[in-house]
């Protein structure tokens, strides 16, 4: 399989394609299942038995392809966060979870009627014990640790998604920032480590991963969403 190139394909046809423990890192921003037509793709219905038939043989793939020491991250909403992790639990085994991230945002979600929506799930899970991590910090809150740095947390709001201005911005539904993707790839993978996004949509995680000098393979169903990631990668 051809490496640092975007394929255009059903997924789980390009996983079972992919030899047996052969990326380091996978990240994706997987469908969250609102039933909603974006203008880039159409998201899954919100239906469990529905959910469980998509996801169930992809995670199964990309539980094979990835290596001993790799890494799975997976961002979603609170939808279908819960069935999410009861599928991975099963398939990568429920002690094997490390973290649930819940990355904060201000823009979107909000609402007079009941405690505004503004956050997205993110589980993280290895495949043995013997995962990658980098370690990654932040400044410490403390008067008393004034000017000292603590081991980053698991919930993340010090990056804001991005506005409508935002120079990042290549017009693409759901696009996420890359500093949320510097930071997955930074702290669970290494220079020349192989990086996998299997919902690649506009290419961000494509994108960081070659800044910070990764192979990478990445995939969507899209051909919009390939043509914007080739010309991003450009």
């Amino acid at each position: 399989m051809e490496i640092n190139k975007i394929y255009q394909n059903d997924n789980l046809k390009l996983l079972n394609k992919l030899p047996n423990e052969y990326i380091d890192l996978i990240y994706c921003d997987i469908l969250y299942g609102t039933g909603n037509n974006f203008n880039n793709y159409k998201d899954l219905s919100y239906d469990k038995k529905i959910i469980k038939e998509f996801y169930i043989p992809r995670f199964k793939q990309m539980f094979r392809v990835l290596k001993n020491s790799g890494s799975i991250y997976l961002q979603m909403d609170w939808r279908i966060s819960h069935w999410i992790r009861c599928l991975m639990d099963n398939i990568f085994g429920h002690e094997r979870i490390i973290n649930e991230i819940i990355w904060s945002y201000g823009l979107g979600g909000s609402s007079s009627k009941q405690f505004s929506k503004k956050h997205d799930n993110i589980l993280w899970y290895s495949k043995s014990k013997n995962f990658v991590y980098n370690k990654q910090e932040e400044p410490c809150t403390s008067l008393m640790c004034e000017g000292q740095m603590k081991n980053r947390i698991d919930v993340w709001n010090d990056i804001p998604s991005l506005n409508n201005m935002a120079k990042e911005r290549v017009g693409y539904s759901t696009q996420k920032p890359e500093a949320l993707l510097k930071r997955i790839i930074l702290a669970s993978s290494n220079e020349n480590d192989l990086v996998a996004d299997f919902f690649c949509g506009s290419g961000t995680s494509m994108i960081v991963a070659k800044k910070l000098n990764r192979n990478y393979i990445g995939c969507d169903i899209s051909k919009r969403a390939v043509e914007i990631t080739n010309e991003r990668l450009k």
